[in-house]
């Protein structure tokens, strides 16, 4: 399941976070690359031990915890950015999330590539925007052929290990805020059904979730 989550980081965040990375330290992606990927990866990163690295996945991990939308799509237990590698921590990475940092007008191509059960999906968000895709999915990112693309990438550790699980607690969350803001939301039987479609969602919550 693939899911486009909008304003992670606002306007002014997405600017703040470009001037900080206009002057940083950039470095070959290669350099933590797989053996496999080594030969096909071309482009540049903030090194992981970074202060600018620190205080921009600071920035992601606050504006991912003010968004409802992550937080159900992805029930998170650990969001891993790149930096904390070297503190030895293992996650399991059941979740890939792609942040833009570049508008689609400031480059040419550059395209996210993910493919599912359906075939292949392009994703080319607005500077802010996010995607949210299992982490088991093959993609590659398309050549940029002008300008720069400039983005996020990071792994979440969901509650729910399942993809399928995952999903179905999603749906079921949209629909309980769907009858929460319907305008027969306060009658007795819409009360009642939102009560039990509730009440299943935590119970499968439960039997579900890893920790």
């Amino acid at each position: 399941m693939l899911i486009t989550i909008e304003k992670v980081l606002t306007v002014e965040q997405v600017n703040e976070a470009r001037q900080k990375l206009a002057s940083a330290e950039w470095v070959d992606g290669r350099v933590t690359a797989g053996y496999q990927a080594q030969d096909v990866k071309r482009n540049a990163q903030i090194p992981e031990n970074s202060p600018v690295a620190k205080e921009l996945g600071e920035m992601i991990l606050a504006g991912l915890a003010r968004s409802p939308r992550f937080m159900s799509a992805a029930l998170p237990l650990r969001v891993f950015i790149r930096q904390l590698a070297t503190t030895g921590q293992r996650i399991r990475t059941d979740l890939s999330a792609t942040l833009f940092l570049t508008s689609p007008s400031e480059y040419d191509g550059g395209e996210l590539i993910v493919e599912d059960s359906y075939g292949e999906k392009s994703v080319k968000l607005a500077a802010g925007d996010m995607v949210l895709y299992p982490a088991t999915s093959l993609h590659r990112v398309e050549p940029v052929t002008r300008g720069n693309r400039v983005s996020s990438f990071f792994w979440i550790q969901s509650m729910i290990r399942q993809d399928a699980h995952r999903a179905l607690l999603f749906e079921l969350d949209a629909s309980i805020q769907r009858l929460a803001g319907s305008e027969h939301a306060q009658s007795a039987p819409v009360k009642q059904s939102s009560v039990q479609l509730t009440g299943v969602y935590h119970n499968l919550l439960r039997q579900w979730a890893e920790m």
